[in-house]
């Protein structure tokens, strides 16, 4: 029992909450019922599953599941450390080294999220009032967090606007700046589109800048081999940081910073996140192994990704939807109203699809939608179960004719 006193102080959480749903802002999440799957259970529904971030469709592979288990049978399921003290085991240095030669980069280290890398990144590099941390305007709010803790000034600037960031890097507080952080999602994740990365690289290194990148919606998903953004480019050593999680294309949780040697040394001295939390669980380790030996080995995986994100992007296109800006499988279903969205979101799911909605403050007032994501794992035969839903529901609707 909940004593009185408790509840009496704890009684303004009513009023809040009161708000929340007033302003379409309450969250209750559905719930998944089977594993994380192209057609899941949730909420007790069978429905095609087009909100998950299982990019590759790995998170019930049977090989990863088999590789993480053999995991739990030699490590146990988790090492009750931090990587500081006894939690760094020879399966972690196995995945950073493999991260590494994936990301083409000198080294990696891996945090527990990909949110905490962000943080743990920016709180660490932008430690005085001296430096300057430079950010774009639809960047994750992870990074606006750890630019919010980091101790250093921070710029906006607007979306991909290059001319804006060369603004701001001529600035008088970016040429006194004693350093400069350059920061970018490299798939944006609202609206699927990719940041314009090397004219970012051109200016950082005009006005003397370092680049990070976090590719949490990007590695395993574009790029050879899925590699990620500065590979997309063919920018491969020449980008100073990039982030990633281990939660989306590979099925797992946690995040990584891959970079030079000499970062992530400095990083796993300094960076809070990795010095006060337990490490990943050997299981999560074997898991991303295990992937990323996919991806290099089994180029099917991501060629379907891309064929049903084809399909199905063009598909809603010659439906009348307007799916914004997006050249990944991150589709925005572009609605203009909160209240329509969620509608919009819960007349798809009994109809047996679910999409999310997504609303302000996550996005600008007039600018909410319907965020749906192709895995690889999906037929054709569920993508147009979902574009004929899609369909039915939006005319119902009036988003389209």
């Amino acid at each position: 029992m909940i004593d009185k006193n408790v509840k009496r102080k704890l009684a303004f959480l009513d009023e809040e909450i009161k708000t929340l749903k007033k302003e379409d802002r309450f969250i209750k999440p559905r719930v998944l019922h089977s594993a994380q799957k192209p057609v899941s259970i949730i909420d007790g529904k069978k429905v095609v599953n087009l909100t998950s971030n299982n990019y590759l469709a790995m998170a019930d592979n049977p090989a990863v599941k088999k590789a993480a288990i053999d995991a739990i049978n030699k490590y146990g399921v988790g090492s009750a450390a931090v990587r500081t003290i006894i939690g760094t085991m020879k399966i972690h240095k196995e995945l950073e080294e493999k991260f590494a030669r994936f990301k083409k980069t000198e080294d990696s280290i891996l945090f527990q999220s990909g949110f905490t890398t962000n943080v743990a990144v920016c709180q660490s590099l932008m430690t005085s009032e001296e430096y300057l941390l430079i950010s774009d305007e639809l960047n994750h709010a992870s990074i606006i967090d750890g630019a919010r803790l980091a101790k250093s000034p921070r710029k906006i600037y607007k979306h991909k606007d290059m001319n804006n960031l060369r603004e701001i890097l001529e600035s008088p507080e970016s040429k006194k700046a004693k350093r400069k952080l350059i920061v970018t999602d490299g798939v944006f994740s609202m609206d699927g589109d990719i940041t314009p990365l090397p004219e970012i690289v051109e200016l950082a290194n005009k006005y003397d800048a370092m680049v990070m990148v976090d590719d949490a919606h990007a590695s395993g998903v574009i790029g050879k081999q899925g590699r990620g953004t500065v590979n997309h480019y063919g920018l491969d050593g020449k980008v100073e940081i990039q982030i990633g999680t281990l939660s989306k294309a590979f099925a797992a949780v946690g995040g990584y910073a891959a970079t030079t040697k000499n970062m992530t040394a400095y990083l796993g001295s300094v960076a809070r996140p990795f010095l006060f939390s337990s490490s990943q669980p050997p299981s999560v380790a074997a898991t991303c192994i295990k992937i990323l030996d996919i991806l290099l080995k089994e180029p099917k995986y991501l060629k379907q990704l891309w064929d049903n994100t084809n399909f199905f992007k063009e598909e809603l296109k010659k439906a009348g939807f307007d799916t914004g800006e997006s050249v990944t499988p991150i589709t925005p279903v572009m609605v203009g109203d909160s209240s329509k969205a969620i509608k919009f979101s819960n007349m798809l799911f009994d109809e047996g699809v679910f999409s999310l909605y997504i609303v302000y403050p996550t996005v600008p007032k007039g600018k909410e939608r319907l965020r749906a994501i192709v895995t690889a794992g999906h037929t054709i035969k569920d993508l147009e179960f979902a574009v004929s839903k899609f369909i039915k529901v939006g005319r119902k609707l009036g988003i389209i004719n």
